[in-house]
């Protein structure tokens, strides 16, 4: 099986064939989601990420496609992530994907990496893969959805002592030192025994990751939930990977350890999501993701309407 690197950024006609790849994919595995999006595609390939230097690889004629994330961030050059490895539903049990990953642990172990990790899906083909090259499940998660109402009045929820503020794009400068240092309060969400180490969390380095979205097409926003003297308490952000799309990402959502009990998970969760609805009419459905081991987030979850979609895990192989 020929399998060649792609130049980056990669040509229209690359992406098209990324996209091709992807698109059948899905439709075999996960025919009840929107299909992917060019704009969302387009984005993550040609725009550099900022935590690492990507590598693409596609095989034969539009036969696979697989991504590595090489992390250049202090304390992550012994670690990648394996963002993509996709094999078309017709050329599997071909020795396709086993060509993309013997090429990408080259590349991990020419670039010196102990180790590697992916997010896949639970039951279907990618975990039998993972399996079957050594990866284990290292945390076991799940997707979370639910559907989107009709936009209507937008109701501010009461937070008693608190102000429900919305930032569109960019924190402002103002606030970033705020709200970099309540991202800081995601260190103790669950990680299970992925080598990937937690970054410190400053202003620029909310701003670089806000811009990297923003820079690929896609839309954010941030509901936050602040206190008189200027703290963020709490967070949440929405993510559109393409504005013009029916699906939204929600993205983290924190509590500061000292503002927990006051319902502001959900006071910010539930803003985000009449916001969303009333800024983007044709937005259908928002997913997140959750570890299994993070009860309190579930619990949040579910009393928003959120259900479970279907198993994940982050696999991780070391080498």
């Amino acid at each position: 099986m020929m399998i060649h690197s792609l130049a980056l950024p990669p040509s229209d006609a690359e992406v098209d064939a990324w996209l091709a790849v992807l698109t059948a994919a899905a439709a075999a595995d996960l025919p009840q989601l929107p299909p992917p999006s060019r704009v969302e595609v387009a984005g993550r390939l040609c725009v550099t990420p900022a935590r690492g230097r990507p590598v693409l690889w596609a095989a034969g004629e539009g036969a696979g496609v697989a991504a590595l994330l090489l992390f250049t961030e202090e304390g992550n050059t012994h670690t990648a992530f394996l963002d993509v490895l996709t094999v078309r539903p017709e050329e599997r049990r071909r020795g396709v994907g086993t060509a993309l990953w013997e090429r990408v642990r080259e590349e991990l172990l020419a670039q010196g990496r102990t180790s590697v990790a992916a997010m896949v899906d639970l039951g279907g083909p990618g975990q039998a893969f993972a399996e079957a090259m050594g990866f284990e499940n290292v945390l076991p998660m799940a997707w979370y959805a639910q559907e989107i109402p009709a936009p209507g009045p937008v109701r501010v929820p009461e937070t008693p002592g608190y102000e429900l503020l919305t930032w569109h794009g960019l924190v402002p400068d103002a606030w970033a030192p705020a709200a970099a240092a309540a991202h800081a309060a995601m260190e103790d969400a669950p990680t299970g025994d992925m080598d990937e180490r937690i970054q410190t969390w400053t202003a620029q380095r909310l701003h670089t990751l806000q811009q990297l979205i923003l820079d690929r097409g896609g839309d954010l926003s941030t509901v936050a939930a602040v206190t008189p003297d200027g703290e963020v308490a709490a967070y949440t952000e929405i993510v559109l990977p393409d504005p013009a799309g029916t699906s939204a990402v929600q993205y983290d959502t924190v509590v500061v350890p000292g503002h927990r009990g006051h319902g502001l998970g959900r006071a910010v969760k539930r803003h985000m999501v009449a916001q969303a609805a009333a800024r983007h009419p044709r937005l259908r459905r928002i997913a997140t993701t959750v570890a299994d081991e993070n009860g309190p987030m579930r619990a949040v979850n579910e009393a928003l309407g959120y259900g479970r979609e279907r198993g994940l895990g982050i696999f991780q192989i070391k080498l």
